[in-house]
């Protein structure tokens, strides 16, 4: 189904640290991940500690240049796996390590990756056991680089960068910031959560390429005067991992998003709202160019018809509260959904009580093809929720769990509608 999502207690077998992440995002994965020189090896160290917590089996090879900068033994206290570092490993019964390792990994992954190791994948060298596993591999090839800005801007290095993504390599980073040389720039090798990240949405399936999707998440807030508003509760968390999971699935993601302390997924532009004024604005600019809208927002249903312009002062009679006249916001979905030509809406029905006939009755009203709802209390805020989409076909309830597990079965179950 469509719609289903794992089974998110379960653990990963061989995983070496009993402790794997409840989401076990690459649960089932062999992860080969090579090590070459440079100071930010150390960095591989928590990068296998936290493939290992997502259930992946980790099978670390080593350089020579990198057992310089941290030895075999951390990876392998780590790992739970020996860690191959020789071509000429006279342990393997058929002396082929360079042919066996890859062969049942998932992906091959290089964090850090060197100039030098760029410079041999991208013209076939093979001359030690990482660079030959590397060119016999049937599995997916990721690299992390890592190196001095000068080196990274060498025009020899750009040209091998740009080989290696022609030929289906992907690259992660670099990233720009400050270098153990005491230089600052491009070169730095990305952290280790963000190359997790990067590895976890390398997997997803892309079931939205290509898809332009226009996304709008977090509160509102209405001025009443220049320090206090009308808001809501809304922590953006859903709306992001939407705007996730739509990226990882292959869509060109436009985050248009309140006021949150959220920090934007990799790949998505993220235009930064405060009213429902502002937001309408930024959506309607960019409905018609889009081909899906996920309206998630907890857009304020009324503002201040006059804000003041200076701080409302308490009235010293007292007991007399200030009289605040409101109006209407303008209903961002239901105007998109009534385009001549409208993208595929997708609304959210967040309730407290009688949700599958609140939910329905708003579809229908909208006149959209799908609505997501939700119980308040089973998720505002949190890490966690229940989901129900509702369509032509009915409910279809999604299990308990993450809330970026149930955005990717939601992707999912759109891209089944749309096909």
């Amino acid at each position: 189904m469509m719609n289903d999502v794992d089974d998110l207690s379960s653990t990963t077998p061989g995983a070496s640290s009993g402790n794997v992440d409840p989401c076990a995002e690459l649960r089932g994965k062999r992860i080969l991940l090579g090590v070459t020189g440079g100071i930010a090896a150390y960095k591989a160290a928590e990068l296998t500690r936290l493939l290992l917590k997502s259930g992946a089996r980790v099978q670390v090879v080593m350089t020579g240049a990198a057992m310089r900068f941290v030895t075999p033994v951390t990876f392998q206290a780590l790992s739970g796996e020996p860690v191959c570092t020789d071509l000429w490993d006279a342990g393997v019964g058929n002396n082929m390590a360079h042919i066996n390792l890859s062969r049942d990994a998932d992906a091959i992954l290089v964090a850090p990756a060197s100039a030098d190791f760029l410079a041999k994948a991208a013209h076939g060298l093979a001359d030690d056991l990482l660079s030959t596993l590397v060119l016999a591999r049937e599995c997916p090839l990721l690299a992390a680089p890592a190196m001095n800005r000068q080196m990274w801007e060498n025009p020899a290095t750009q040209r091998n960068a740009q080989s290696l993504r022609a030929d289906g390599v992907e690259l992660l980073g670099p990233a720009c910031g400050e270098q153990a040389c005491g230089e600052s720039g491009a070169g730095r090798m990305l952290e280790a959560q963000e190359i997790l990240e990067a590895l976890i949405a390398f997997f997803q399936p892309k079931v939205l390429a290509k898809k332009k999707l226009l996304i709008t998440a977090g509160p509102t807030f209405e001025a009443i005067d220049p320090v206090r508003g009308i808001t809501n509760l809304s922590s953006g968390k859903m709306g992001y991992a939407l705007a996730r999971a739509a990226s990882e699935a292959g869509a060109e993601v436009t985050l248009v998003s309140g006021p949150t302390a959220l920090a934007a997924p990799p790949g998505v532009l993220r235009i930064d709202v405060v009213s429902a004024a502002q937001m309408y604005e930024e959506v309607m600019r960019r409905a018609q160019d889009s081909e899906i809208f996920i309206a998630v927002a907890a857009v304020a249903d009324y503002r201040p018809a006059h804000p003041a312009s200076e701080k409302l002062k308490k009235d010293e009679r007292e007991g007399v509260p200030p009289l605040i006249e409101l109006q209407l916001n303008p209903d961002i979905l239901a105007e998109v959904a009534a385009l001549p030509r409208p993208p595929f809406c997708v609304g959210f029905a967040a309730e407290s009580r009688n949700l599958a006939e609140y939910a329905a009755r708003k579809r229908e009203a909208k006149k959209i093809p799908l609505i997501v709802g939700n119980l308040i209390q089973d998720g505002l805020g949190g890490e966690n929720n229940a989901l129900t989409l509702f369509d032509a076909a009915g409910a279809h309830p999604l299990p308990p769990g993450p809330k970026i597990a149930l955005a990717r079965a939601l992707v999912a179950h759109i891209a089944k509608l749309l096909s």
